[in-house]
């Protein structure tokens, strides 16, 4: 319990320092956060905590529900890696990588943050979920989360909330979770193309957002992060919208053999 003490108080004082303007996953409303969003953030933050110290996991692809996706029958909206950083005492904390855009813009970066920040926003439910990958996956995640040019080598600025999985002319944060995944896995894979190559050669499947003619068009004119031209246009015109979302990832995940059942954390 004194190791779980000293990471929330780590939460904490992360929180304390000014956020970025960029989201993933989650609404880019711009207001100021209330001290009760702030407080429920870091209590499921507390929570996932304690359940991430006591899996015996040391990598876990986390998840949050920043959004309401559920007319596409989806339940999470942002995806990220956790994992055990050494702390430079002989101990640990839990940090977060993954992939945020700048509200507004067409452009993303790459961020390392606690879970205290990872969960501090206007979520849309107030939980969390994440899937243990097996052992050996673990060890190769943790050995590139921790390499800071590995970690961020297929990293890719330009971003598209909906970009299509097998282009590389965008990328959207669950997109770059899963390329770089398969990074980690596979040494000849050192570029987008040669990721892609290997999740379609490992039997990933995309989600598909039945997204009609005139929300496509509100969506690209209302908002620099969602453009629709890297779509296959036999797709597009036919109203199907395929992206990574992380649902589609969880079931690949099983399906693969590459990591358990999702584990839900609720406030």
């Amino acid at each position: 319990m004194t190791t779980l003490r000293r990471g929330l108080g780590a939460l904490l004082a992360a929180t304390l320092l000014a956020a970025a303007p960029a989201h993933a996953g989650r609404s880019c409303e711009n207001r100021p956060l209330q001290a009760i969003t702030v407080e429920r953030g870091l209590s499921l933050a507390e929570r996932t905590l304690y359940a991430l110290e006591t899996s015996g996991a040391q990598v876990v692809l986390l998840a949050r529900a920043g959004q309401d996706l559920t007319k596409y029958g989806l339940r999470w909206s942002h995806l990220g890696f956790a994992y055990k950083q050494p702390d430079g005492n002989g101990g640990h904390v839990w940090r977060v990588l993954h992939k945020l855009n700048h509200c507004g813009t067409q452009e993303a970066a790459i961020y390392r943050q606690g879970l205290g920040e990872f969960f501090l926003d206007d979520l849309w439910r107030l939980e969390a979920a994440w899937v243990v990958p097996t052992p050996e996956v673990q060890a190769r995640l943790q050995a590139l989360l921790l390499d800071r040019h590995r970690a961020t080598a297929l990293h890719h600025a330009p971003y598209n909330i909906v970009s299509y999985p097998w282009s590389r002319k965008y990328q959207q944060s669950n997109q770059w979770a899963i390329e770089t995944l398969a990074a980690a896995m596979e040494p000849s894979v050192y570029s987008r193309e040669r990721a892609q190559q290997w999740l379609q050669f490992k039997g990933y499947r995309p989600s598909v957002l039945i997204i009609g003619p005139f929300t496509r068009l509100g969506g690209r004119l209302s908002a620099a992060n969602v453009a629709f031209d890297d779509h296959p246009s036999e797709k597009r015109f036919n109203d199907r919208i395929e992206t990574v979302t992380v649902d589609s990832v969880f079931a690949w995940l099983q399906q693969a053999q590459l990591g358990g059942a999702p584990v839900v954390t609720r406030y």
